[in-house]
């Protein structure tokens, strides 16, 4: 049996190597297997201070920061509840009371 990583797309388990690339036959997607090892690592999301945060955590905002498009600022120590990590930039995605919906990056919160 063959020992290449599932299709990232469509979790396929016919993929096949073609040079420098692994291509899935069921939806075409084509991939590095360097890309594959990448995939298999786990992101771990760390606060201001290092200590690990995972889904569904509070965590308290240590400095203001200004909203963009808006003249309103989110003051330091605002406690965020109930956040959700995500890919990206800006890796945290939560509600904030007062503001909504919003995005904030993990090194300017520290776990509650």
């Amino acid at each position: 049996m063959s020992d290449l990583p599932n299709c990232p797309k469509c979790n396929s388990e016919y993929t096949y190597e073609n040079g420098a690339l692994l291509v899935c036959p069921e939806c075409a997607h084509e991939w590095s297997s360097s890309e594959a090892a990448a995939a298999d690592e786990v992101r771990v999301w760390k606060d201001a201070n290092g200590n690990v945060l995972q889904d569904g955590d509070t965590v308290t905002v240590i400095k203001d920061l200004k909203v963009r498009g808006s003249s309103s600022v989110i003051k330091g120590g605002t406690k965020v509840k109930n956040i959700r990590l995500i890919e990206g930039d800006h890796d945290i995605d939560c509600k904030i009371d007062g503001f909504g919906s919003m995005q904030l990056k993990s090194e300017f919160v520290r776990k509650a």
